[in-house]
């Protein structure tokens, strides 16, 4: 038996390293117990694979026990001095196109709660971005350039404090002496770097250093930074790796990791690190070949396929041509080739055409390379004004990220089009279940997780986001429905964004009618109030399986929605006003509360409305909804539901539909 226990910790030692608390080195990390988080795997030869291909991903890698930062033996700081030295590789999928690097990080929390992937690194999100209460330290390892973050280019190495804009930052290279001899290094090649990291607490000192591996340690450093950690490290902090990936994607390895608190980390024996999976041979010498085996052939025949191909070229290139311009390069990672688009609904066949309204027509694909599922809408764009403020804001809403919204993925502009890309929800949308018979119908609980899900939804794009995003079309027919009958609010064609505490500015007044708040018309102000006036209409559509305005085949007045459940509530009824559909199988308690909120939405004072944290609250029980005095309440809205036919409208997309005269519901004339 010891004899076995010594060959065991033989075979293991070669492996991992590790001593007293704080001082660790894996050459390899095929035994360790790492806390991992996200895509991250640990393969089969030992590798740390932080990300795979999947696009808009992240992973994290952390070693499991707190590092003990605030409570160092030696004297004169509160934080020690720390050393680590890590190999790794950044396989991209198509060479040149990163997604988005990967980070050495200091941190309190191993799963990095609320962060997110692309330009964020799997570190921080848009909310949390920048906050001291993050007490984070990050290296960053960036193959992209993101503008907002004041990136100097798409391959740089930054030293990161609680943002993701760095202190410091330089394009990635090492230096052969301290003569200043720069060899420039290009982290998507492929290939394994090294990373060294030392901060010397005596001096608030943070250096960084990087080259091939088998290569020396640089005697200068790549980039440094004056930072006094004491400032941000928390006595206990997690030391770890994490990478993401964005609309392109890469593998992100790491071989080997070394690190030692108050002392120089061991040095990485790279001998005993594992192999990164070769990459696939390319068999550049056959085209060469062929073209010479075509030469020897004879020339005529060469010349003749070489004009073929140009004048297939020729025609291809414009069959797909863009529209392009230089101020567009800034939304590059935002913009998705038209001939992608054009392959993936196999040259727009009418076959894939899924639905088709006021602002174009919408197609299911199937991404070439991907192989995602996609929507895709095509809109015209005739005329040059305003496109600019509108590809800037299709650009930002691309990076709204909220399990209740649909994913915008990029757009593309071409002759007279303008094509936005989202994420395809095989079931449709929700008028098709409320309007059209579409089965399953709806129970009760379905119709109220929908509605809490939109809610949370409209919240985020109110509040929850770097700006203020207005969606100005919150209706049935731009809900979507996912596998599960989940809703998430889609097109955001109208959308509208502005800075937190600012003022909107004025715009045109278009929406749906039935939808519009009544002093939209009068002020031109798209805002949050509209927006919660529009969920209200929303609120009772679903409840009552009816639309907010209707128009009979007659020449007599069909009163409005919000009038309707008003008079039954009048009755003491209101629960009779619920979509008959449900033969009766409904929440009672929840079932008023809903329609009572649709009732306070709808209010005619903005002021008077909830906000969509309260709307929130009321639905999650979390908070009661005021009382409302029906004598107060109902001769105001039952006037206001008919204030919106104003002639000021610069443009407007009905969702009604024409009914017989006992008012019920046909197939709608028109909706986008």
């Amino acid at each position: 038996m010891p004899l076995l226990l010594f060959l065991l910790l033989l075979f293991f030692t070669p492996l991992i390293h590790a001593t007293a608390a704080g001082e660790f080195t894996f050459h390899g990390f095929t035994a360790s117990n790492f806390s991992l988080n996200g895509l991250t795997q640990i393969t089969s030869n030992g590798l740390l694979l932080l990300t795979n291909n999947t696009k808009e991903a992240l992973g994290h890698a952390f070693y499991p026990a707190p590092i003990n930062f605030n409570n160092s033996s030696r004297l004169g700081s509160a934080t020690p001095s720390f050393s680590t030295t890590f190999v790794f590789a950044i396989v991209p999928q198509y060479p040149d196109v990163g997604g988005h690097g990967l980070a050495f990080a200091i941190t309190p929390w191993k799963d990095l709660p609320g962060s997110m992937p692309s330009q964020h690194l799997g570190l921080l999100s848009d909310s949390d971005n920048g906050n001291s209460s993050n007490h984070l330290i990050a290296i960053e390892l960036d193959t992209v350039k993101t503008i907002e973050y004041n990136d100097i280019d798409n391959n740089h190495v930054g030293i990161d404090v609680n943002s993701l804009i760095s202190l410091n930052s330089s394009t990635v290279g090492y230096y052969k002496s301290m003569m200043g001899d720069f060899t420039k290094l290009n982290l998507m090649a492929g290939d394994a770097l090294q990373v060294w990291i030392n901060y010397d607490a005596d001096n608030t000192r943070l250096d960084v250093r990087i080259a091939p591996a088998k290569t020396p340690k640089p005697a200068a450093p790549l980039v440094s930074s004056t930072v006094n950690l004491s400032h941000v490290a928390l006595n206990e902090m997690y030391v770890g790796f994490s990478a993401s990936t964005g609309a392109g994607s890469a593998r992100h390895y790491v071989l080997g990791w070394s690190f030692s608190l108050d002392g120089e980390a061991q040095a990485l024996d790279l001998s005993r690190l594992p192999s990164i999976p070769k990459k696939g041979n390319t068999k550049k010498g056959t085209s060469v070949i062929v073209i010479v085996g075509l030469a020897l052939a004879g020339f005529s025949l060469l010349l003749i396929l070489v004009l073929s191909i140009l004048f297939f070229c020729h025609k291809r290139r414009k069959k797909f041509q863009e529209v392009r311009e230089d101020w567009e390069l800034e939304y590059g990672p935002h913009r998705i080739p038209y001939v992608e688009l054009y392959k993936a609904t196999k040259g727009f066949n009418e076959t894939n055409l899924v639905g088709s309204g006021g602002f174009g027509r919408v197609y299911k694909g199937v991404m070439p390379k991907s192989r995602a599922e996609v929507a895709i809408k095509r809109i015209s764009h005739n005329s040059k004004q305003g496109i600019r403020e509108f590809v800037s804001e299709i650009a930002s809403m691309s990076r709204l990220r909220h399990r209740n919204l649909v994913q915008l993925l990029g757009y593309c502009r071409r002759q007279g089009e303008l094509l936005l890309v989202y994420d395809f929800m095989k079931n449709g949308s929700l008028d098709k279940f409320l309007f059209e018979g579409k089965e399953p119908s709806l129970s009760w609980d379905q119709r109220f997780k929908i509605i809490k899900d939109v809610a949370a939804g409209l919240l985020y794009l109110h509040e929850g986001w770097e700006q203020v995003v207005i969606h100005r079309d919150i209706k049935a027919s731009n809900v979507l429905l996912d596998d599960n009958l989940g809703g998430k609010l889609s097109d955001f064609g109208l959308a509208r964004l502005y800075d937190h505490g600012s003022n909107p500015k004025t715009t045109h007044i278009v929406g749906t009618l039935g939808y519009l708040a009544p002093e939209f018309s009068k002020t031109g102000k798209a805002t949050t109030c509209t927006d919660v006036f529009a969920f209200g209409a929303f609120l009772l559509e679903v409840v009552c399986g009816r639309r907010p305005m209707e128009f009979s085949s007659g020449h007599e007045d069909v009163p409005g929605l919000v009038e309707l459940v008003t008079e039954w509530w009048e009755k003491g009824r209101i629960v009779e006003a619920i979509d008959p559909n449900m033969n009766g199988s409904f929440n009672v308690e929840e079932a008023e509360l809903v329609l009572k909120l649709g009732l306070l939405c709808s209010h005619p004072e903005p002021t008077t409305r909830p906000s969509m944290r309260q709307v929130a609250q009321y639905l999650g029980n979390t908070a009661r909804m005021p009382d409302m005095p029906l004598a107060s309440l109902g001769g105001s809205i039952r006037f206001a539901s008919f204030d919106v036919f104003s002639n000021d409208f610069g443009a407007s997309f009905p969702s009604t539909a024409e009914v017989t005269s006992d008012h019920q519901s046909s197939t709608p004339t028109n909706s986008h």
